[in-house]
């Protein structure tokens, strides 16, 4: 799936080096891995402390997200699921994340990305955007740049437009 990074204004389609393992009882494959947070959380057998490779959250809409408070500083990414358009409760996971934890790694949007939603989620907090490959165009590069002034404050820059243009 093409993953989109938008960090410092630069936009950019990479190449996606995680794995997406969402079964609760598979093995975990070889390199870094996204597992659901609970399966990180419970961690009964030791898999997910003793593997090789990098291993982050999927945090899903009923999470918690408090959970994961006094694991930000260590974790290298945290993927948000949103498995239907109609569900909002991602946002409120991102700016948390950013807002009241400081929280500085990549936080990834995956499930129902749309593009229309693509410039919100970055006022959210969200630096990456997992895409459908059936839905993905070229143009979801530019969804990141359309909207020059906000006029609300964002996860980045919390002052809302008449305070930042009195300064």
């Amino acid at each position: 799936m093409p993953l989109i990074i938008n960090r410092q204004s630069q936009v950019e389609q990479v190449e996606d080096t995680w794995t997406l393992c969402l079964d609760a009882e598979a093995a975990l494959p070889a390199g870094d891995v996204i597992v659901p947070l609970k399966r990180m959380l419970a961690d009964a057998n030791g898999e997910i402390s003793s593997h090789a490779g990098r291993v982050a959250p999927l945090v899903e809409p009923a999470d918690d997200t408090l959970t994961i408070k006094d694991l930000v500083g260590t974790l290298p990414l945290v993927a948000v699921h949103f498995p239907v358009f109609t569900d909002g409760r991602g946002f409120t996971h991102a700016r948390i994340l950013r807002e009241r934890f400081g929280y500085q790694g990549e936080i990834r949007a995956v499930g129902d990305v749309t593009r229309d939603r693509l410039q919100y989620m970055a006022r959210c907090g969200f630096d990456a955007f997992l895409i459908a490959e059936d839905r993905f165009k070229a143009e979801h590069l530019e969804a990141l740049s359309e909207i020059g002034v906000d006029y609300q404050g964002g996860a980045y820059d919390p002052r809302p437009l008449f305070r930042r243009w009195a300064q």
